[in-house]
């Protein structure tokens, strides 16, 4: 069986679970917390340990989160169990994007050359936004060995404006030219 690497899939069915329960606020505030105690990594160095019993991993799990939706921490659970449970920082972030989605926003990852300024960003947001028909959650990256222009990664859709891909196509309609 093939080793599980991404917590979409989890994230998928806790977000379909929350929906059907009425619980997506619960959900998405206990999955935070989850994460949360994954980037303590005394904490993760216990609950990795093969000699800790599982009633004392979820003991401390218990309470490290405090109070937050029970189903959530039998994920949790599940999670130690499967040694998976550092994919709970994952399934917040996928759960995120699918409550966004809920709510008609759509997450897009837009990389530059250099940094945006906050105009640039709205301007990008509200065309990006006309084109699917959704408000934007822009998270802006730089990569300072693009030449110019933009490329917006938004699930599986790629919008290249980037100045190699201009050039690029401009190479290719010279080279249709010439035969």
């Amino acid at each position: 069986m093939p080793k599980i690497t991404s917590g979409k899939r989890y994230a998928q069915a806790a977000f379909e679970l929350a929906l059907e329960r009425n619980e997506l606020e619960g959900w998405h505030e206990g999955l935070e917390k989850i994460a949360e105690s994954t980037r303590d990594e005394e904490l993760m160095a216990l609950l990795e340990n093969p000699k800790l019993s599982f009633p004392a991993k979820k003991s401390l799990l218990e309470k490290r989160l405090g109070k937050i939706n029970p189903l959530a921490f039998n994920l949790t659970l599940l999670l130690i169990s499967r040694g998976l449970f550092r994919l709970a920082d994952d399934i917040s972030r996928q759960y995120h994007v699918l409550w966004d989605a809920h709510r008609g926003m759509e997450h897009v990852e837009v990389t530059t050359a250099l940094p945006l300024s906050d105009q640039d960003e709205g301007v990008i947001s509200q065309r990006i936004g006309k084109v699917v028909g959704r408000r934007i959650v822009m998270d802006a990256r730089v990569d300072p060995s693009m030449i110019g222009g933009f490329i917006a990664r938004m699930g599986d859709m790629l919008i290249d404006g980037s100045i190699h891909q201009r050039l690029e196509t401009f190479k290719k309609d010279l080279i249709g030219v010439n035969r």
